[in-house]
């Protein structure tokens, strides 16, 4: 409970850690140095800090349980979603959010990608089904921005920047899943450039709303060969733009293109962002007089999937942080929770009729909130580290700084992606514990965060195809040069440690020697002379992999606010030095508590199990 006159902290997210990850681990006004941002400084930043956060509190936060109660219908014409959510995407687009980040010819405000991350936190905290609608349509923006045409940014981009259209992207099919090379969503050649397409896809995140006047879908699909058949597997795979509407040539709203609603899905979470299964060129629409929908080629006929990728790898990098921020808001529910609970009495208190004590003072209730804040907070920390080397791979002014900033994010995405699906979804878990039984009704928040954050584990790609692609493809990429790159990034970590004191020298010790271990395991998995093999625990190696990550930034977060301590001295208001001591308590808990985890995993990787690939189907 606050104190007098003391204000009541945020339950979506900490402002003093943001600003800690921020200014004081990540140095974001060192950016400012830099041509694109040099308008910049910290008043601007904060400026943009305190706009979406103050955003985010009162028009995104309140609807977050009504979206649940109420999800998006679809009465066979029109999908309807609740009024407040449309005037809430309005004040975030009328902020000039949506280009954020972008340049300022497109409308930008050119902020750099660490600072639009840590302000799009708020409203993947305040409520993660609204704010999926702005960052779809920012990723599709950006994909088109890399790979599109100047015509298709003038004519797509400027709308969805400015509010008007949102964006999706359609990759999964019914029967293909995320087995993308077996899609069946055919696009045929026109004389004038244009394309038809027929099939269908699935899972479409807003693929259709009444939230905006238009909706521009990135679709992949494959274009016939000579033969009149789609040309198998993943080379066969081009993008299309192909929207819901087509437009006039004075970028006026036009013809109804042949893209159709042919159903929602009701998912566990996330129940305000509709999710759609659609038919292209089902033929309820004639566009020009004619069946198909009228798409338009994005980059080059056969990279689809390479431009997709761009927009994929973006939206990885979100559901991490989407993870993060349901797992951290689940947090500080249940941290105000335990504060203000009375129960119980502490174990040597032998009189009933004392008063009861707040749950905080348990012990258990404390591990639990110890575990939560060293996930989501370790979390967090991870994906803004990320932003921060999209901002290094753009506009680091050194070519090489450039080239390691790309190795690095190479390999970190699917652990950015995976690490808080899985540990933050723990984190909802516990904070459900905290709350005991009010924890699983629906009269406190907490329960709808752990619904909301188990999709998670399964957006864009699951924990097994995160892990084959980081133990079948990132750690042996360039022989090895990604996993290379973030060893000596800890081995730089590790030497600051060793002048830091004992403690932080132990701790820099055991993250060096789980990194080697980690190496070696590589070497043993590849060893094996069985691809099948080497992959059949990729998951576990996934596991591994994120937690000897996270010990480092624990490392690095631990350092910092130890730096800060021994530099405020005495004169350091008490505020301060108890976020600083909590910071050093939360490294100290993933050390000995969650660091020791790797070794039993590696373990069980160096003996080439195969318990799992020597199942059979008939045994089950």
């Amino acid at each position: 409970m606050a104190k007098a006159g003391i204000p009541v902290p945020s339950r979506i997210l900490s402002r003093r850690d943001l600003d800690f990850l921020l200014y004081e681990w990540l140095r974001a006004e060192a950016l400012t140095g830099r041509e694109r941002y040099a308008d910049h400084s910290r008043e601007t930043f904060d400026a943009a800090l305190d706009t979406c956060q103050k955003i985010a509190t009162e028009h995104f936060y309140p609807i977050n349980r009504l979206l649940d109660l109420n999800e998006p219908t679809f009465d066979g014409e029109r999908v309807h979603t609740p009024a407040e959510l449309k005037a809430a995407l309005k004040v975030f687009c009328d902020a000039g959010l949506m280009a954020a980040g972008q340049d300022y010819e497109l409308g930008g405000m050119q902020l750099p990608c660490l600072v639009e991350k840590a302000c799009f936190a708020w409203f993947k905290g305040a409520s993660v089904a609204a704010s999926g609608y702005p960052f779809l349509t920012i990723g599709n923006a950006n994909l088109l921005l890399a790979h599109g045409t100047p015509e298709q940014v003038e004519r797509w981009v400027r709308p969805m920047m400015a509010g008007r259209f949102f964006g999706t992207m359609c990759l999964s099919e019914p029967q293909a899943g995320s087995s993308l090379s077996d899609i069946r969503t055919r696009a045929e050649p026109q004389a004038d450039g244009s394309y038809r397409l027929f099939g269908n896809k699935m899972w479409i995140s807003g693929g259709e709303q009444d939230l905006s006047e238009n909706i521009v879908h990135l679709v992949l699909a494959k274009i016939p060969g000579p033969d009149g058949k789609p040309v198998p597997g993943v080379k066969g795979i081009s993008l299309f733009l192909v929207p819901k509407v087509l437009l006039n040539d004075d970028g006026s709203l036009g013809e109804r293109n042949d893209v159709v609603l042919a159903g929602l899905n009701h998912k566990m979470g996330y129940r305000g962002t509709t999710n759609t299964l659609l038919n292209f060129g089902e033929g309820k629409f004639r566009p020009g007089g004619q069946g198909g929908a009228v798409g338009w080629l994005v980059g080059e006929p056969g990279k689809g999937l390479a431009c997709m990728f761009h927009m994929m790898n973006e939206a990885r990098i979100g559901v991490g942080l989407g993870a993060t921020m349901l797992g951290y808001t689940g947090y500080l529910h249940a941290l105000d929770y335990a504060r203000n609970r009375p129960q119980g009495r502490p174990p040597q208190g032998k009189d009933p009729s004392a008063p009861q004590v707040p749950i905080v003072e348990h012990a258990d209730v404390r591990r639990m909130l110890l575990a939560q804040k060293a996930w989501v907070e370790g979390a967090l920390a991870l994906n803004l580290f990320c932003a921060r080397l999209i901002d290094d791979e753009r506009t680091h002014p050194d070519d090489a700084e450039r080239g390691r900033a790309h190795a690095l994010l190479e390999l970190l995405t699917p652990i950015c992606k995976s690490w808080p699906s899985q540990w933050c979804l723990e984190a909802n878990s516990l904070a459900i514990q905290v709350h005991g039984g009010y924890g699983y009704t629906r009269d406190y928040n907490v329960e709808q965060h752990y619904r909301d954050n188990r999709l998670n584990p399964i957006h864009e790609g699951t924990h097994g195809i995160q892990g084959l692609d980081l133990l079948g493809r990132k750690v042996r990429l360039h022989d090895g040069a990604l996993l290379s790159a973030f060893a000596q990034r800890v081995h730089q970590t590790t030497g600051r440690a060793a002048e830091a004191g004992e403690e932080w020298l132990a701790a820099g010790h055991a993250v060096s020697q789980t990194g080697e271990r980690i190496a070696a395991t590589v070497s043993r998995l590849y060893g094996a002379g069985d691809l099948d093999v080497t992959l059949a625990n990729a998951s576990v190696f996934l596991e591994a992999f994120g937690h000897w990550v996270i010990a480092w930034v624990w490392l690095e977060q631990a350092l910092a606010a130890q730096a800060a301590l021994s530099a405020g001295g005495d004169g350091l208001p008490a505020a301060d030095r108890d976020f600083y001591q909590g910071k050093l308590q939360a490294a100290r808990w993933f050390m000995r508590w969650e660091l020791p985890r790797v070794q039993p995993m590696l373990d069980l990787l160096d003996s080439l199990d195969t318990t799992t690939l020597a199942m059979r189907d008939e045994w089950f």
